[in-house]
């Protein structure tokens, strides 16, 4: 483990929810989906289960997108807003069998307050470990997914979405197209 456990939970949570708005359409077209959304990334606390709060989650993408493409200064002003707007105050707790994690707003507080503060904070780890550069975009050309790259060495160029096997079988037949030239 690279950074501490609710850190790279909060990366990727952060990761896939940008990536739940790109080029393959809506990824969270319906409660039901947003459901299944923090079933996946282990969402638990208040979850009103209505339009406003599905509309709410889905404006927070592009400010979070923001940060992918952002320079460090800009990434810390973005993570700063989304902290003092939620009245963000971090303390340890402990639930649902994990370990003391940090939480910066309470577990009643509202979805898209919970989600914004535990993406600023993790990316709050990553300004603060000089580490940005682990965030990405997806390296294939049909792709604008971004990508947290949590390896040890580096060296994840692809996003969740098969594009490294996409690309894998593109440059495979290319090499067996030349043989056969």
């Amino acid at each position: 483990m690279l950074f501490a456990h609710d850190t790279e939970c909060g990366l990727v949570a952060a990761t896939a929810l940008v990536n739940t708005d790109g080029r393959d359409g809506e990824g969270l077209p319906d409660i039901a989906a947003l459901d299944r959304f923090l079933l996946r990334y282990g969402w638990t606390g208040r979850h009103e289960r209505t339009k406003a709060e599905l509309d709410a989650v889905r404006a927070l993408r592009p400010r979070l997108r923001r940060i992918w493409y952002a320079d460090v200064d800009e990434v810390v002003a973005i993570v700063n807003g989304l902290l003092r707007e939620s009245h963000a105050l971090p303390q340890l707790i402990r639930h649902d069998d994990e370990p003391y994690h940090m939480h910066a707003v309470p577990r009643d507080a509202p979805l898209v307050t919970r989600m914004a503060v535990e993406a600023a904070m993790a990316i709050a780890d990553l300004v603060r470990g000089d580490e940005l550069a682990r965030l990405g975009i997806c390296a294939h050309a049909d792709c604008d997914n971004v990508l947290i790259d949590l390896s040890k060495n580096r060296s994840r160029r692809f996003c969740e979405a098969g594009c490294g096997n996409r690309a894998a079988v593109t440059a495979y037949r290319a090499r067996k197209a030349a043989t056969r030239s």
